[in-house]
């Protein structure tokens, strides 16, 4: 199945995006490390993964439409 080519814009917010999230990421398990309450370290990873997911998400949908 072939999928439409992404306009420029869409492209650069799809960046930024990925961007956003791969930093949500690396800020979250910096955090995770840095705890020292296991609740908050449990709340931090939590968090890394969800952004890990979103992350993979729009990389998965970016890939689709080469």
């Amino acid at each position: 199945m072939n999928n439409p080519q992404i306009e420029s814009k869409n492209l650069t917010i799809l960046e930024d995006q990925l961007n956003y999230e791969a930093l949500a990421v690396k800020k979250y398990q910096q955090a995770a490390g840095q705890c020292s309450n296991p609740e908050l370290t449990n709340i931090c990873n939590n968090a890394a993964t969800k952004h890990k997911t979103h992350f993979d998400q729009l990389l998965n949908y970016l890939n689709s439409h080469k």
